[in-house]
């Protein structure tokens, strides 16, 4: 089977919906949501062709297949993530402003920045005293690096 476009996001479908379905799972590591063509095989077994017709980064909760008795969804495997709490905008600059030269992507949810686990970061937080934790997560987005040059 070969899969051309997403059909839904699952958190866009009611319980209802999903309940009356047999779900099956593509787990992938976070930096594969970027790639629009791949060849990726279910929890069940099944394999199938990933070539997205839109220019669209995968996303965790994206419905590949949907009939009335079965789906198919994206799953992401947990990440190693550096999770940075910052206590006052101060923090929040500073290490954005290293994470920035450094060119590392982030992503945020609720108060917290999460970076991918870097022991060099870790070391800098602890030297400057900002609030981290190491955790396993699972993150919904690819961690996207930006393309830029110092000229």
């Amino acid at each position: 089977m070969i899969i051309e476009r997403i059909v839904t996001n699952i958190e866009q479908l009611n319980t209802k919906e999903i309940e009356k379905r047999h779900v099956e799972k593509v787990l992938l590591e976070s930096a594969h949501l970027v790639k629009r063509i791949q060849r990726v095989k279910t929890d069940h077994g099944r394999e199938l062709g990933i070539r997205l017709q839109e220019p669209r980064d995968l996303v965790a909760g994206d419905v590949l297949y949907m009939d009335e008795k079965n789906m198919i969804v994206i799953d992401v495997l947990l990440d190693d993530l550096l999770v940075i709490s910052p206590r006052n905008m101060q923090e929040m600059g500073m290490i954005a402003h290293q994470l920035g030269n450094r060119h590392l992507p982030a992503q945020f949810e609720a108060d917290d920045m999460l970076i991918q686990y870097d022991y060099l970061i870790e070391q800098l937080l602890e030297e400057v005293d900002i609030p981290f934790k190491r955790e396993k997560r699972k993150v919904k987005k690819a961690f996207r690096h930006i393309g830029h040059s110092h000229e």
